[in-house]
């Protein structure tokens, strides 16, 4: 969803997206969610933080909240790290209508 969310600010920046828990297929839940609000990721991937690990960034974000915690090091040069934890959505228990 955060992919989903920064590639819609600007259509000409690279953004790829990773995880410490990739199950290899979208939530579907979340391509729901994004679709209501016109924003495709049904396209996307969800793959493996190790991936990305020795690539060069501009940016590095975390955004779940056990992700500052407990993603690897990227050994590859990055300029900016950022963190803005939240709860991970695919983790909500509920109704349909309340996930």
């Amino acid at each position: 969803m955060a992919h989903g969310f920064l590639q819609s600010f600007d259509k000409d920046i690279t953004v790829c997206s990773a995880g410490t828990e990739a199950s290899g297929k979208l939530n579907s839940s979340a391509v729901k969610a994004m679709s209501q609000i016109g924003i495709d990721i049904s396209g996307h991937t969800s793959n493996s933080v190790e991936k990305y690990l020795m690539d060069e960034w501009d940016f590095v974000i975390t955004v779940c909240g056990g992700a500052n915690e407990v993603c690897p090091s990227f050994t590859g040069k990055v300029k900016h790290r950022l963190h803005i934890g939240f709860d991970d959505p695919s983790h909500s228990t509920g109704t349909d209508e309340f996930i």
